[in-house]
């Protein structure tokens, strides 16, 4: 019988899904997989991009957990694809390659001022209070009031973790380093700026709802972006999630001020400006324009220029894909460039052997339930290619480990997993907490790989 060996690049949980999906499709050839994954741990964004307090969330990660427990999939960990493994070394160990590197970089917000000392990217800010190896342990957080600017709930996290008090992180997995750095925190008040109204966000209800569950951290709204119009209403009337979400903001805006030491303000029909410069050349404002609705269900500008002094800002305007190495890439929208999975060339023809899944492939949008329709519409085509797979010279498993070990690659493997793992729940346990994530990668490697 025919045999696949297949790679997939990125083991986050649209890599794993894909992986999942094949061994149980309905196919008339065996399978081997090997998943590579930069970092020493796997589950990308669920583990790196997931707010600490958000467990129910990372509950994921059992179900991902489980498939790569089977041990019908082999993992590499700690393996970098452009660096530590190129295309040519995939086309002649492998009959074909998935990418699912996700998107992790900041998409751009391009207005003046973006650069600025104390300007940052939503998506480093997570990386950073996730406890990503990559990024620096340091964070400046300097300022008592502070801007974020995005209505999606990447914003929601980013202004609930910089106005939550670090006391009420510590049954979570927050890692030592950033509960010392945000129990220092100065802030006093978060702004969250949003171009459109208020019944047009992109924040789930859930989300919504647990801001208001903050201790001693006062909701404070502003009547005049709650003015509805006719689209406002029958969004209203039609729609659950936007109906539960227009609730817990009648709610927030019947209780009276609070006396609490903490705000968090959200701000509605604001068009981004202008990150504005104090004398010492740092963020010292934010200026924007007052929208109003259009009639149509998007915005205009009214001319009335606001701004509000602010010590740090932060874009949450979604995240981007990065380029991998001999792969197209559409630098507009971040993504490689692709049909229902299968990788087009730069002539829009189909490269052969080359596939694409979760937000590589569609942009960062969408759900987990996205992700796993996504992988099942990618693998269907892998299936039926067969005629088109690469043909390798050197297709043997242990063909691939003889040539990360002959480069010197410190990789991790899923026992690997399993020593990180029931290390750090065991850092935890002492204080009661799920775990204590270590971050230096150096030392993700040195425990995983046993030493």
């Amino acid at each position: 019988m025919t045999k696949l060996r297949l790679a997939i690049v990125g083991a986050g949980p649209a890599g794993i899904y894909a992986a999942d999906i094949l061994l149980k499709h309905d196919r008339p050839f065996d399978v081997s997989i090997d998943l590579f994954e930069q970092l020493p741990a796997p589950y990308g964004l669920v583990r790196y991009g997931v707010a600490p307090d958000h467990p129910r969330i990372k509950g994921i990660i059992t179900a991902l957990r489980d498939v790569l427990d089977r041990g019908d999939i082999r993992i590499f960990g700690n393996v970098t694809y452009g660096r530590d493994i190129t295309l040519d070394d995939l086309k002649k160990h492998y009959n074909a390659v998935i990418f699912s590197t996700g998107a992790i970089r900041d998409a751009a917000l391009d207005i003046p001022g973006i650069d600025l000392p104390g300007s940052h990217g939503a998506a480093e800010f997570v990386s950073w209070y996730d406890g990503h190896p990559d990024v620096p342990r340091e964070w400046p957080l300097d300022a008592a009031s502070v801007a974020v600017v995005g209505n999606g709930n990447v914003a929601l996290d980013v202004a609930r973790m910089l106005a939550k008090h670090a006391e009420d992180l510590l049954p979570t997995e927050v890692p030592a380093n950033v509960y010392d750095i945000l129990k220092a925190s100065p802030v006093t008040d978060v702004h969250v700026f949003g171009r459109r109204g208020p019944m047009q966000v992109k924040f789930s209800p859930l989300e919504l709802r647990e801001l208001g569950e903050l201790r001693d951290v006062d909701m404070v709204v502003y009547d005049e972006d709650f003015d509805y119009d006719d689209a406002a209403r029958a969004a209203i009337e039609s729609n659950k999630q936007i109906f539960v979400i227009d609730k817990v903001f009648s709610k927030w805006r019947s209780e009276p001020a609070g006396e609490a030491s903490r705000r968090l303000h959200l701000h509605f029909y604001a068009k981004p400006l202008e990150v504005v410069a104090g004398p010492d050349g740092r963020v010292a404002a934010f200026r924007y324009e007052r929208t109003e609705p259009d009639g149509a269900g998007g915005v205009r500008g009214t001319g009335e220029i606001r701004e509000v002094e602010v010590g740090q800002f932060y874009r949450a305007v979604g995240y981007f894909g990065s380029p991998l190495d001999g792969i197209p890439f559409d630098e507009r929208r971040g993504v490689i460039p692709n049909r229902e999975g299968q990788v087009l060339a730069t002539d829009n023809e189909i490269l052969p052997g080359v596939y694409a899944t979760g937000w590589i492939k569609r942009g960062p949008v969408g759900l987990i339930g996205h992700t796993k329709s996504d992988a099942m519409e990618t693998v269907s085509h892998l299936v039926n290619d067969q005629s088109s797979w690469w043909s390798p010279s050197s297709p043997s498993e242990a063909s691939v480990v003889e040539l990360l070990e002959s480069r010197g690659i410190e990789y991790t493997d899923l026992a690997g997993w399993h020593r990180l793992d029931t290390h750090e729940i065991a850092l935890g346990e002492p204080q009661g907490r799920a775990r204590i994530k270590v971050v230096p990668r150096d030392e993700m490697v040195t425990i995983s790989r046993g030493r």
